[in-house]
């Protein structure tokens, strides 16, 4: 059923036919509802609405007679009864009256102004005095008609009718003589049309018309058209509709899912690193944004045009200001701007901007879209979104989009060479479109070699490099160097102490966009990255020496790690605390100590290499970072090899003993510290030392434990403790030796002995080891059979781990325990903690651990 009110009343069902009511109270009661639509009127109320004069002394049942009738009519579900009111309940566009405001929402004029059939209920309150809310809903919908009628004409008029439109302009001008919109309106078709004096006419009548009766001025836009008109301004003259300066969107636009729909709306500045798509990001978000914006789109490159006066001026011409009328000052400028743009749904988007300074000046109300490479943290009450490289899908999509070609391997390469940067993917893509003749393997073997990869990326005077001169040439010389020093590391990230050692200037390069903030590291520092085509870019002008002397500065900071607690050295005691932060920042520091590693070797410094891979060791070990263990053992041989220092390659031959055995390749650990033992031996004569052939025979006394050599084992630690040298070697022997006499079912010697460990490393303030040395003690008293002992020692285990916030160490603690209740028969607690343990091994990828917590909780 459809209800028309615009106009006569009139009700029609769904196949068209005329269902409108004819007796008059009918017809009234309905009018009522329609006027009232979702709003409950009580019989009361209809009464009174029904026979205004009767003062309601009619029946209650004569109402409800009256609705029933009415039901049958029009259908019973129109109609509902609520808590004693009736309620007229129409669904989405059965009312003329909701269809005609949505339409002139959605901007829809010409179907909007075609539902229109006269003034509300025109045939049952010609007047609109019987019911109040006959006039107010008349002046509404007239206002929206009048709008509607406004849009329309200028849609016209931008198709350039405006000769067909000058009759209806001028009925319109007569019946609405305050409508200025409609005055302006028609003014522009007479001047179009060549009737240059009867437009200014026109304006002179309104004039007189306002100043006579009222002693007011025409409002400022037709007071700025007249003007425009009595110069002549030829801009006038086209119809060309409303500015859109966007440049051309990108038809291979991919990904940014995640962005697009958070980038129109207030301020917004899209930042990043050079390159990275966010101009891209912007003209794409504008353009699926067009209808939101009927009176246009501004546009302007500030790296094209710096000053914002020349950029206010360009914008005010397209906004129809005639140039006589722009002023000269920057100031009048900015207020004549947000004057134009106030009552206008404009999205004014502003690219490349260098600094705050920039932006301000081009701000109004209307929604505005920044982008730079810098975060302009400046701009107070602005939305930041930080652009970044595509991943590897999108990467690969735009590839394909971009090449015409099918997703492949090689093409996959080709996206990894590119390092997700949309400039250079779509160079990449444009060259293979451009060389149909080209395979894909063939323009992955160019850019294959890294000293040439900048020089293949560009198509036509399209280069990556040129991207990344616009910033970097603007730059001060001290930012420069520190640029060209990051360039000699291969570590995916850096803290902000390495920006600093290379001469600062990190944010100048940031907001260059030479360099990404990567967020705050565990240690508490400031991260950045450096994407591998401008690393490629910093290296074509090295600065000798960088590594040399970041070398000296990680090895000093790392021996002051507090590790050497954990690494086999004579040390003092410190507090936990300090342990903890030295720990936070080896974590933090992980993977560029690493890289560097590989950067020394590469480089060929030689004795930093593997210095600093054996100083890692023990952060390697304890933590079980066994990918990164290997990635710095082969090239710390091989640097200790090339420099022929024998000391060096035995120490790195130790280390890979100790990396096989927590493989538990216990062969292939036997054999290197074999190597190294006679290497240490050979040196005990000259300028070896003998500590380290007792750290090497202890560490073949765990070997041949593990490989059921008990008694080799023994007289290895044996020897171990006689030559010991200070109270941090005895200790270590100790402790093996308690796990070998555990194996040989020793089980009270085995305890003295970890009891004596622990004694040891507790005077020392060696928490770690300690803690170790408690574990296994635990499991010795299990084996025994002492329960309050086994949940003592593992309990004042677990105590330290947390202190020290080791969650690798809480959770063997926490094994432990569970192991302990086992035994008392607590299956519910075993469960608990096996599962809590077991959660921790999975998530550092403790793979022994991880067996081990299974099987406990297997047999739970």
């Amino acid at each position: 059923m459809e209800f028309r009110i615009m106009g006569p009343l009139e009700v029609r069902d769904g196949d068209g036919r005329d269902r409108t009511p004819t007796v008059p109270k009918h017809r009234d009661l309905l009018a009522m509802f329609l006027l009232n639509a979702g709003r409950p009127l009580t019989a009361e109320r209809l009464r009174r609405l029904l026979w205004p004069r009767e003062g309601g002394d009619r029946s209650d049942s004569l109402i409800r007679g009256y609705v029933g009738q009415l039901r049958r009519l029009i259908g019973p579900d129109v109609i509902t009864t609520v808590s004693g009111s009736y309620v007229l309940n129409l669904g989405d566009g059965l009312l003329d009256v909701d269809r005609f405001r949505l339409l002139v929402d959605q901007g829809a004029y010409e179907d909007a102004l075609a539902l229109w059939r006269g003034e509300v209920l025109a045939d049952m309150d010609p007047e609109g005095e019987r019911w109040v809310e006959t006039r107010l809903l008349r002046e509404e919908l007239e206002e929206l008609r009048l709008l509607a009628l406004e849009r329309r004409v200028q849609a016209d008029m931008d198709a350039g009718r405006h000769r067909e439109l000058l009759a209806e302009l001028r009925q319109l001008t007569k019946q609405h003589p305050m409508w200025q919109r409609f005055r302006g309106q028609y003014m522009l078709a007479l001047y179009r049309s060549g009737r240059r004096v009867d437009a200014l006419a026109a304006y002179a009548v309104l004039r007189d018309q306002l100043d006579g009766g009222h002693a007011i001025e025409p409002d400022p836009e037709l007071q700025l058209l007249y003007h425009r008109m009595l110069h002549d301004d030829v801009s006038l003259h086209v119809s060309a509709g409303p500015p859109v300066l966007l440049p051309p969107d990108m038809t291979d636009f991919t990904g940014r899912a995640d962005l697009l729909e958070r980038v129109i709306g207030g301020l917004v500045v899209l930042h990043g690193q050079a390159g990275v798509g966010k101009s891209a990001l912007a003209a794409h978000a504008a353009w699926r944004r067009r209808e939101r914006f009927p009176d246009g789109i501004l546009y302007a490159d500030l790296r094209e045009t710096t000053t914002p006066a020349a950029v206010l001026e360009d914008f005010l011409r397209w906004l129809g200001c005639p140039a006589q009328a722009i002023p000269a000052s920057p100031g009048q400028r900015e207020r004549l701007f947000r004057t134009y743009t106030a009552n206008r749904r404009l999205l004014v988007v502003l690219d490349n901007a260098a600094g705050e300074a920039q932006v301000r000046p081009l701000l109004s109300a209307c929604p505005t879209v920044v982008t730079s490479r810098s975060p302009l943290g400046g701009l107070t009450g602005a939305l930041r979104l930080s652009v970044g490289v595509l991943d590897d899908a999108e990467a690969l999509e735009l590839l394909v989009r971009s090449s015409g070609r099918a997703a492949d391997d090689a093409l996959r390469r080709l996206a990894r060479f590119c390092g997700g940067l949309p400039i250079a993917l779509r160079i990449a893509g444009s060259r293979l479109a451009a060389r149909p003749e080209w395979t894909v393997d063939y323009m992955v073997g160019l850019l294959e070699d890294e000293h040439e990869r900048l020089d293949r990326l560009h198509a036509g005077d399209l280069t990556v490099r040129s991207v990344f001169s616009i910033g970097f040439d603007g730059l001060p010389e001290v930012a420069k160097l520190t640029l060209r020093g990051l360039g000699a590391l291969s570590a995916p990230d850096f803290a902000d102490w390495v920006t600093e050692r290379l001469g600062g200037q990190a944010e100048a390069l940031v907001d260059a966009g030479l360099l990404e903030t990567h967020g705050v590291d565990v240690a508490g520092q400031v991260r950045y990255r450096l994407h591998g085509l401008t690393r490629l870019f910093a290296r074509e002008q090295p600065v000798p020496g960088v590594l040399a002397t970041l070398s000296e500065v990680v090895q000093a900071r790392v021996r002051a790690s507090r590790f050497s607690l954990v690494s086999g050295d004579p040390a003092t005691a410190v507090a936990t605390r300090d342990i903890r932060e030295s720990v936070e920042w080896l974590a933090a520091e992980r993977a560029f100590l690493v890289s560097l590693v590989a950067d020394l070797h590469a480089a060929g410094l030689d004795d930093g290499c593997w210095r600093l891979a054996h100083l890692l060791v023990p952060f390697l070990e304890r933590h079980r970072f066994l990918d990164d263990w290997r990635a710095v053992a082969g090239p710390a041989l091989e640097s200790a090899r090339r420099a022929g220092d024998d000391r060096g390659e035995a120490l790195a031959l130790l280390d890979q003993g100790d990396l096989h055995l927590a493989e538990r390749d216990w062969d292939s650990a036997h054999a290197k510290l074999r190597v190294a033992l006679a290497m240490f031996l050979r040196q005990v004569g000259h300028s070896g030392r003998s500590r380290d052939v007792n750290h090497t025979r202890r560490r073949l006394g765990r070997v041949h434990l593990e490989l059921g050599r008990l008694e080799e084992a023994e007289r290895a630690l044996l020897t171990c403790l006689e030559g010991a040298e200070n109270e941090r070697d005895a200790a270590d022997a100790e402790q093996v030796l308690g796990l070998v006499l555990r194996r040989a079912g020793r089980l009270d010697e085995a305890v003295a002995r970890l009891r004596a460990a622990v004694e040891h490393l507790a005077e020392l303030g060696d928490r770690h080891r300690q803690a170790d040395t408690l574990l296994e003690l635990s499991a010795v008293h299990l084996a025994q059979g002492a329960k309050a002992a086994a949940r003592a020692a593992a309990e004042q285990a677990r105590g330290i781990a947390v202190r020290l916030g080791d969650r690798l160490l809480d959770a063997h603690a926490l094994l432990a325990l569970a192991k302990v209740n086992r035994a008392e028969g607590a299956a519910e607690r075993t469960r608990e903690l096996a599962g809590a343990a077991l959660e921790v091994f999975e998530q550092t990828g403790d793979q022994q651990g991880s067996a081990n917590a299974r099987a406990l909780l297997a047999l739970a």
